[in-house]
């Protein structure tokens, strides 16, 4: 169920603390983790499960979930977000670490990595500079490949980041795909700010998901509760300055999927006019105040398509059992419509999606339950879930529709 209500305001904006917000969308009943899968099919089917409440921050221009409540999240190993085991996302990565080693010329530098997931970018920044890199993050699992990380001076600390680490020297700090999560954002990057202190050439890097891809694209299967924060261009900006970093460039990235900004320390006020805005506060709310009536339309639109292949006896599979696709059987409410939700990721086969329990299997299930269609959670890997179909030889005799789940 979503509405749209203006008005209503419960807490202020995390980024400005505003209290000129609205509320613009409401999804019930998501779970509160997209991300951690479950051993049995009893265990994800009572799966927790929260609210998610968008509010629009006039001010800054920031996104966020109202409701948020962060003492319902406790990440740890078992919480599984990599996507190396993608060629694409894995040419991705490559392309960025080359770009900012080269950028900064990051060679023989100390590097910290806050929220490194399983240390596979920060493997990247050490092999490609030879640089000292140091990892954060409670998820990270020491028996993936920590020998490997050793021989290449890699050490990942088992925690979340927090000021006791502030001694660890950083010339390059990098944020990947975590601030997002953050209960207190503002405080987060103050508390950065501060490990820095002295290090004026220090920078900072951070990837977010970028909201406006969801607003503008109407990628709607990217909201997910463990998302408190979803930055806009003028949101990251007004944080970056109000902890004290002067932005140097914001980007987006991955087919406009996330959002990217680099900034160095500095002192005093000001730095409101050194980087080009790329979106205001006005066009983000324009975007806001439209994207009900899309995201109806979507839902309606994918409502109409299972149900048309459940009426013509056609299962499709998932593929894609990360955020945007277990939301997107969770919000389609898929259970018994959908069996199958394929991943490469080998960490993920043979557990069970939270809220709808299907099973996660690797591409190899395809030789035996030949799909007619394939629902892809992200357009980005239609290429090489393509080529993986045809080396498994399906559709030899039968034709198989890649369904975007984005269209």
């Amino acid at each position: 169920m979503t509405t749209i209500e203006i008005g209503d305001v419960t807490r202020p904006c995390p980024i400005c603390d505003s209290t000129a917000t609205m509320k613009f969308a409401t999804i019930g009943h998501v779970p509160v983790f997209c991300n951690l899968l479950w051993e049995s099919r009893e265990q994800a089917l009572n799966a927790a499960i929260g609210n998610i409440s968008l509010r629009f921050c006039r001010t800054c221009g920031h996104v966020y979930n109202g409701v948020f409540d962060p003492d319902r999240l406790r990440y740890g190993p078992k919480y599984e977000t990599s996507l190396y085991y993608s060629p694409t996302f894995q040419d991705y990565s490559v392309d960025l670490a080359e770009k900012l080693v080269r950028k900064y010329d990051l060679h023989d530098k100390d590097v910290i990595e806050i929220g490194c997931g399983k240390g596979d970018f920060l493997y990247l920044l050490a092999q490609m500079g030879n640089n000292r890199c140091l990892g954060f993050d409670p998820s990270y699992d020491p028996r993936r490949n920590d020998q490997e990380h050793q021989a290449h001076h890699i050490s990942v600390v088992q925690d979340y980041y927090s000021e006791r680490h502030s001694i660890y020297p950083a010339d390059f700090v990098v944020c990947r795909q975590m601030l997002e999560h953050v209960a207190d954002p503002r405080g987060f990057m103050k508390m950065i700010r501060r490990a820095v202190q002295g290090r004026d050439n220090t920078v900072v890097f951070v990837e977010v998901p970028n909201v406006m891809f969801t607003l503008k694209e109407f990628g709607i299967w990217d909201l997910i509760y463990e998302h408190y924060s979803y930055f806009t261009p003028p949101s990251l900006i007004h944080l970056f300055l109000g902890a004290g970093f002067l932005p140097l460039d914001v980007t987006e990235s991955f087919g406009g999927q996330y959002l990217c900004i680099e900034g160095k320390p500095f002192e005093g006020k000001g730095g409101d006019d050194v980087i080009d805005r790329p979106l205001s506060v006005d066009e983000v709310e324009h975007h806001v105040r439209g994207f009900l009536h899309m995201y109806t339309k979507k839902i309606s639109k994918w409502e109409h398509e299972l149900e048309s292949m459940h009426r013509s006896g056609i299962q499709p599979v998932v593929w894609g059992a990360g955020s945007k696709g277990i939301t997107f059987l969770n919000v389609m409410k898929c259970k018994g419509i959908i069996d199958v939700v394929i991943d490469i990721n080998p960490h993920k086969q043979g557990l069970y999606v939270p809220g709808t329990g299907q099973r996660v299997a690797s591409p190899d299930i395809l030789t035996e339950i030949t799909p007619e269609a394939v629902i892809v959670m992200n357009p980005l890997y239609i290429p090489e879930i393509s080529n993986m179909i045809a080396e498994h030889q399906i559709g030899k005799h039968r034709k198989v529709r890649l369904m975007d789940a984005g269209r």
